[in-house]
């Protein structure tokens, strides 16, 4: 009998073990991060097809979104899908394409990671030479492959409600590994730079 009860005791001890892993996982997904494999060429060279990232999910609830942050989102056209894209412009900023480059608040991007220059489509949301004002609660975003993104150019400002989080580590391909870091100057990247005082605001989602 003694060994059948410590047979038992042992079988609950790692059933115990597994439900608690198990539970710390769900919520460790459900508020804390997420893993994201990347799919297709949008942001090359930046990121590659099967990349593998973390996505932080509390970040933007602790501190306030920066241009030239990485983030996942629900893809306007399909809420199965999820867009990974950078922050183009903030709520309040006005974007311009002009001569294939991208001006933010009458400012030129130096966009060093991008594959190429930055064109409009025809029949999407941005056009060349228009003055875009990005709308409260909405975020201007673009691929750094330009020919090869459908992007905010395309469908317009997304919703921060449809944000799920931002990239903050890649831990596949092996040799990329390491924390992801924000390409823009802190003086373009932070909200505060272009936007007047009485027009400064945080997000809480």
């Amino acid at each position: 009998m003694s060994f059948i009860s410590s047979t038992i005791e042992f079988v609950m001890e790692i059933l115990e073990t597994i439900v608690f892993i198990g539970t710390l996982f769900i919520v460790v997904y459900l508020y804390i991060l997420q893993p994201n494999q990347v799919k297709g060429q949008s942001m090359e060279p930046s990121y590659y097809s099967s990349d593998y990232i973390f996505t932080s999910k509390i970040t933007y609830k602790l501190w306030p979104p920066k241009r030239g942050d990485v983030i996942v989102f629900i893809s306007p056209k399909n809420d199965d899908q999820e867009y990974i894209k950078r922050i183009i412009g903030l709520p309040g900023d006005q974007i311009l394409i002009q001569n294939s480059q991208v001006f933010v608040n009458d400012k030129l991007l130096e966009e060093t990671y991008i594959s190429a220059a930055t064109e409009t489509f025809d029949y999407g949301f941005a056009h060349e030479g228009q003055i875009i004002t990005v709308p409260q609660d909405n975020f201007f975003v673009m691929g750094d492959n330009r020919p090869r993104s459908s992007d905010s150019r395309e469908f317009g400002p997304i919703p921060i409600s449809s944000v799920i989080g931002m990239v903050f580590y890649r831990y596949l391909p092996a040799n990329k590994m390491g924390f992801i870091k924000n390409p823009w100057p802190e003086k373009l990247s932070s909200l505060n730079i272009f936007i007047p005082k009485q027009r400064r605001f945080f997000w809480f989602f």
